[in-house]
C-alpha cells in the first residue's frame, strides 16, 4: 500500500487500462452501513457481534449455579442482560462508523477512485492511496455500497459508494472487477 500526501496521483496510476471510476464524498452513514453489513455477513463480524451476549449468558448460568435465584428472576435478568449487551454492540457499530468517517473525511474529503485488474487508486483532496487486490480478501455488497474486507484478524474496511459511479453499467463493471479479484460474501 502506498499513501502519499497532497491529493495528487502519479501518471502510472492514471494510465491503468480498462478501469472503472467512482467519484464521491463518504458519509458517516456509509461507514455505519458498511460495518453493519460486515457484522452480519462476515465470520469475523458475526463473532464480534455475538461474543459479548454469549459471555453474558455464560456468566448468568455460572451465577445461577452459585446463587439461589428463582427461575422467573433468572430468566428476566438473562433477557434484560442479553438485550442491553446486544443494544450496546449495535451502538458500538454506530460509534465506530462515525470515528472511521471523521478520520477518512479529514484525510480525503472528495474522493476519486480508479479500479482495474491491479487494484484501487484513491485520490482525495489531501491524500492518495494505491492498494493492490491482495490487500483485501473478500467483499460484500449492500444496496448502496461495495465493502472490501482485508481479513478476519484485521478490521480493514474499504467503503465504496455505488452513487459514485456514472451509471449502472459502471456499477456492473466494478462488480465484475471485484468478482475477478476477491471472494464475494
Amino acid at each position: 500500500m502506498d499513501i502519499t500526501r497532497g491529493g495528487g496521483s502519479s501518471q502510472e496510476d492514471t494510465d491503468r487500462g480498462a478501469a472503472v471510476e467512482l467519484n464521491y464524498r463518504l458519509t458517516a452513514e456509509d461507514f455505519e452501513e458498511a460495518l453493519r453489513a460486515r457484522a452480519w455477513r462476515s465470520r469475523a463480524g458475526r463473532t464480534q457481534m455475538l461474543v459479548v451476549p454469549l459471555a453474558v449468558v455464560v456468566a448468568m448460568v455460572v451465577f445461577w449455579t452459585f446463587e439461589d435465584t428463582t427461575l422467573p428472576v433468572g430468566i428476566f435478568t438473562l433477557v434484560l442482560s442479553v438485550a442491553v449487551t446486544s443494544w450496546s454492540a449495535v451502538r458500538g457499530l454506530r460509534t465506530a462508523g462515525r470515528r472511521m468517517f471523521s478520520v477518512t473525511e479529514s484525510s480525503y474529503g472528495q474522493c476519486h477512485v480508479v479500479a482495474d485488474e491491479r487494484g484501487l487508486v484513491t485520490t482525495g483532496e489531501r491524500a492518495s492511496n494505491t492498494v493492490e487486490w491482495t490487500v483485501h480478501r473478500e467483499y460484500l455488497e449492500t444496496p448502496g455500497l461495495f465493502v472490501l474486507l482485508s481479513g478476519d484478524l484485521v478490521i480493514g474496511v474499504a467503503v465504496l459508494p455505488k452513487r459514485g459511479a456514472r451509471d449502472d453499467a459502471d456499477v456492473d463493471r466494478f462488480r465484475a472487477i471485484l468478482d475477478q479479484n476477491l471472494k464475494r460474501l
